[in-house]
């Protein structure tokens, strides 16, 4: 007896465990993963026709760009502020840009080059090439430099400087040495020219003799619009009011026009 309990003993413990049955897992896929709907206010379900742009967190500097051109509407501008709105008209602008393109600096590489030309020239016995040859002025300081010395023949000043303050006081220096000058949109487009992300200003000092009289037409405008526009400097900007207080204002004057109407009437 003994002997059969051992053997059914060993019996059961050689018995093999039923296995559980995998679960399969499916694997998700990377390229299009799952992403659940939210119904609530808000949610991914955006309402049928109506514009949701008031309600979008927008980053910090286009919010102080949208309040500072708003302010520049409500509050009254004074006329050396204003006249930056006044830039040129948009085929005057290209006409202008067409001729400063020839007259573009050149780059550090071709500067290089000529040096090494004029050297190579000058050890040779030979004639030096010409000289730096006539070419956009930039920087601030260096246009302020010639305006002083009156050796600028026009200056271009971009209406989007910021802060404006740099280029506030420029335009009453360029009457004072009655320099013609011009204000353009916009600072990246100047920058262009001068091989810049930006520039505040530039100047011509001399041209080539072809375009001389182009010029001559350039600084009669510079004249005519700026430099001798007196409406320029009395002009006052901004004071409009918003839609809400303009609302307000007009139903505020037809009750005070009915009353007015009113008091017509009874004294008849």
């Amino acid at each position: 007896i003994r002997q059969l309990n051992i053997f059914t003993m060993a019996k059961k413990g050689s018995s093999k465990a039923k296995a559980a049955p995998v679960k399969k897992v499916s694997k998700a896929d990377p390229l299009f993963p799952s992403r659940p709907r939210s119904f609530g206010v808000g949610g991914n379900i955006r309402p049928a026709g109506r514009d949701l742009s008031r309600f979008v967190r927008w980053p910090k500097y286009v919010r102080i760009q949208r309040q500072r051109a708003v302010l520049y509407q409500r509050l009254k501008v004074p006329p050396s502020i204003n006249q930056f709105t006044k830039s040129i008209g948009k085929n005057e602008a290209a006409s202008v840009f067409n001729l400063l393109n020839k007259y573009r600096p050149e780059t550090a590489a071709a500067k290089k080059q000529r040096i090494k030309d004029t050297a190579a020239a000058t050890a040779a016995g030979k004639e030096a090439p010409a000289k730096v040859p006539c070419q956009l002025k930039f920087g601030l300081k260096h246009v302020t430099t010639l305006v002083e010395e009156k050796k600028a023949s026009l200056v271009l000043i971009a209406c989007d400087v910021d802060p404006l303050e740099l280029v506030l006081w420029l335009p009453a220096l360029c009457r004072k040495m009655e320099v013609p000058f011009l204000i353009v949109k916009d600072k990246a487009r100047l920058g262009t020219l001068v091989h810049q992300k930006t520039a505040a200003v530039v100047a011509l000092t001399k041209v080539n003799k072809e375009d001389e009289s182009q010029l001559k037409i350039f600084q009669d405008l510079g004249n005519e619009k700026f430099n001798k526009n007196t409406e320029l400097l009395r002009k006052w900007g901004g004071g409009i009011m918003g839609l809400k207080t303009q609302a307000k204002l007009d139903k505020r004057a037809k009750a005070v026009a009915i009353e007015e109407a009113k008091k017509a009437a009874s004294m008849r």
